[in-house]
């Protein structure tokens, strides 16, 4: 099964990610061994990325969620946890306030 965004070919997830965000995803988490220097330029880019597209957030949630739908749907299927009755029990000593 081969995908498609915009009309590109994604051949791996890395580049899934990359055309899905219209941005490469070393952008976002960096890359091992990156200098100080570097580091401050691609925070840099980031923030100018995300001024230009302050939706950018909200759009890749969304993909996220339709990856997971897509591939794991049972990532979605939560349940409430009950929470143990409380224990606590007055000893009855001491003196009041």
């Amino acid at each position: 099964m081969r995908t498609y965004i915009g009309g590109q070919e994604a051949v791996s997830v890395n580049e899934f990610i990359e055309l899905a965000l219209g941005t490469p995803l070393e952008l976002w988490l960096g890359v091992e061994g990156e200098s100080e220097e570097e580091r401050a330029a691609r925070l840099d880019a980031a923030r100018d990325i995300l001024a230009e597209n302050p939706d950018l957030p909200d759009d890749v949630s969304r993909v996220a969620a339709q990856v997971i739908e897509a591939n794991a749907p049972e990532l979605f299927n939560v349940v409430p946890m009950r929470r143990p009755a409380s224990r606590r029990t007055r000893s009855g000593k001491g003196a009041a306030a």
